[in-house]
């Protein structure tokens, strides 16, 4: 499940660009609608992404309980795969 509705999402974008501007951190080509929408996108896609990991790890954990048995500590190794997983495909958290 994502960390931020579409609600959030689209308030914490706006208050992205608006500190762009304010700061002139960005000279905008675009209508600011368009450089709005990616700045959604891009938060959005990255959360997706987070989900993801998060699932094949928990995917990892089953598998390795299986193997493993009782003594597997799922509490300790979700973060220490999940940090490996995420170097390995390049995914900053």
């Amino acid at each position: 499940m994502m960390k931020l509705n579409a609600s959030q999402i689209q308030r914490l974008s706006q208050k992205i660009l608006d500190q762009w501007k304010s700061q002139n951190l960005i000279t905008m080509r675009v209508e600011e609608k368009v450089v709005l929408k990616t700045i959604i996108d891009a938060i959005t896609d990255d959360f997706r992404k987070e989900e993801q990991l998060d699932n094949d790890v928990k995917a990892m954990m089953d598998q390795m309980e299986r193997e493993h048995g009782s003594d597997f500590q799922r509490h300790k190794m979700f973060p220490m795969l999940k940090t490996k997983l995420a170097k390995e495909r390049k995914i900053i958290l």
